[in-house]
């Protein structure tokens, strides 16, 4: 299977409108949903209007800032939550060089999803919010960055750390590496209130 198709431009079908939407859904100005995610302002402006492309960590930050998945950022068909997740109906998706499969259902209070990290793809975006993540290498070498230290991750080898901590992650090896990924998403009461309660949106 192929991943999604994208515009003459490069672009993922309909995100650019759909991070507006969805910031508005949340209750957020473009300020606020910038601070939360630990981007500028103007990066996030440039990302709602399809002057930027984003990256799989920035779409996996947002998903969380407005309570939502990946799927639903990139403007997927959400269908009633179901147990099993076959293999072959996982669409292979892309987002900042990086290819990831849902390897979950959509609705829960984690989200889970099987990720390729190509070697050279790390992005310099460093990661911190309310929250947990756990990681699983599968293949490959993983280098994670957790606040000021740096550990490097083999085949079988796994992480579950609180998202607070500052954090990055990037393939440690030519080959890339695969992950299985879960993380929980900020859609209860007690998150909204832990991330500072809605504010009006432009």
């Amino acid at each position: 299977m192929s991943p999604l198709p994208r515009g003459a431009g490069g672009e993922l079908p309909a995100v650019a409108p759909r991070l507006r939407e969805l910031r508005r859904r949340a209750g957020l100005t473009l300020e606020a949903a910038a601070a939360r995610a630990a981007l500028s302002p103007a990066h996030l402006s440039r990302l709602e209007t399809g002057q930027r492309h984003p990256s799989l960590p920035v779409l996996l930050t947002l998903a969380r800032v407005y309570g939502t998945t990946v799927s639903e950022l990139l403007g997927e068909t959400v269908t009633a939550p179901d147990a099993v997740v076959r293999a072959a109906a996982a669409r292979p998706q892309e987002a900042g060089g990086w290819t990831y499969w849902p390897a979950g259902s959509p609705g829960r209070a984690m989200q889970a999803l099987r990720v390729h990290v190509p070697h050279g793809r790390q992005g310099d975006l460093v990661r911190t919010h309310p929250g947990e993540e756990w990681l699983y290498v599968r293949a490959g070498r993983l280098r994670l960055f957790l606040g000021e230290t740096e550990q490097v991750l083999d085949e079988g080898d796994s992480a579950h750390f609180d998202s607070l901590t500052p954090h990055r992650i990037g393939a440690a090896a030519p080959a890339g590496v695969d992950l299985l990924f879960v993380h929980t998403l900020m859609q209860s009461a007690p998150a909204a209130l832990c991330l500072g309660g809605p504010s009006a949106a432009h």
